[in-house]
């Protein structure tokens, strides 16, 4: 019986060992649940704060598209005027009336004022003359036939464009080259870098052929 009584400590010992290690496996995966759970709710907070500064930032620049929409029909109008007014002849600029002058003068000042208002909030005019047709900005009204232009290129500005940050507020209206040239890839787009010469690269032996040294027979 002594024997027995000996062995039911060591019973009772290992029969509580076996609940201990449950609930420290039940405590580890608990752990790990709410460190999974802490670590998903700080990247949604990390996404949400860029994601509101992105949208600050949008609102900032691109808050007054409407307004500026509005601002180049007026920048349009003041340049028809000065468009719609005789040009001066060589020599008679001096003899026109001091009223008109005074009045074109005041005209461009007034479009270079707004335009300049315009840039100060981010809304650049384009005026596309000889550059590569971009359709994501340019609006192509007509072709003009020229066989010493490449295809594609800007050779009349018909109404200029306006952009505002990195959006087109409104397409430049032009009329494109027909008949010409391809375009060069590389004009296409602009290579990141300057590709290397491969001129500048010395020539290998041919695999299964041992390099021989070369001699000039000009020598």
């Amino acid at each position: 019986m002594s024997s027995d009584q000996d062995n039911k400590p060591a019973a009772n010992a290992a029969d509580g060992a076996v609940p201990d290690a449950e609930r420290l496996a039940t405590l580890e995966r608990e752990n790990a649940d709410l460190k999974d759970r802490l670590l998903r709710a700080l990247a949604e907070m990390e996404n949400l704060r860029r994601r509101t500064e992105r949208e600050l930032q949008d609102q900032r620049a691109y808050a007054i598209t409407k307004f500026a929409g509005d601002m180049i029909g007026t920048a349009d109008n003041l340049r028809r005027a000065l468009d719609a007014m005789p040009k001066a002849e060589e020599g008679e600029a001096a003899e026109r009336e001091p009223a008109v002058k005074a009045l074109i003068d005041g005209v461009e000042l007034t479009e270079r004022e707004l335009i300049k208002a315009l840039e100060r909030h981010g809304v650049k005019k384009r005026m596309p003359m000889g550059e590569r047709f971009d359709p994501h900005r340019d609006q192509a009204m007509f072709e003009i036939p020229d066989e010493t232009q490449p295809n594609g290129t800007v050779m009349q500005v018909v109404q200029p464009g306006y952009t505002i940050g990195e959006r087109t507020l409104r397409p430049a209206m032009v009329g494109v080259s027909r008949g010409g040239p391809a375009r060069p890839p590389a004009e296409t787009e602009a290579p990141a870098e300057p590709a290397a010469a491969p001129a500048a690269e010395a020539p290998r032996p041919q695999q299964g052929d041992p390099a021989k040294p070369r001699f000039d027979k000009r020598a």
